[in-house]
């Protein structure tokens, strides 16, 4: 079945550095946009940043720009997405998912992990 598993989340002090990754099984990669969400308590879901499968085409959130960088390795089914110069907004619960269609919209998104907890506080 289709799985998407989050991990590298937790505590870092503004001004630091986070590398999330998205491990998927379950369906060929390749054919698939993964994107990359946070929910901070009491706010919307929002798209962070989304991947295309081949040609790996690139769409960024306006408030992440400059700081965050997505990449994938189709070969290893993982999507990576580096977090550079976090700010405490940035601290939110980060979710992958999976997409025919190259958006920061979520309900674009089928299949989705269960999430991984990034805090950036000092």
């Amino acid at each position: 079945q289709v799985q998407l598993v989050e991990s590298g989340g937790g505590l870092v002090q503004p001004g630091g550095s986070l590398r999330l990754s998205c491990a998927a099984s379950g369906f060929t990669m390749d054919y698939y946009v993964i994107g990359w969400f946070r929910q901070a308590p009491g706010k919307q879901r929002e798209g962070v940043s989304c991947i295309s499968g081949s040609a790996g085409s690139t769409n960024y959130a306006d408030s992440v720009k400059g700081r965050f960088t997505i990449s994938r390795d189709n070969a290893e089914k993982m999507v990576y997405l580096q977090m550079n110069s976090l700010k405490p907004e940035d601290t939110a619960v980060y979710y992958c998912a999976r997409s025919r269609v190259r958006s920061l919209a979520p309900n674009f998104y089928d299949y989705w992990g269960q999430g991984t907890q990034v805090t950036v506080s000092s």
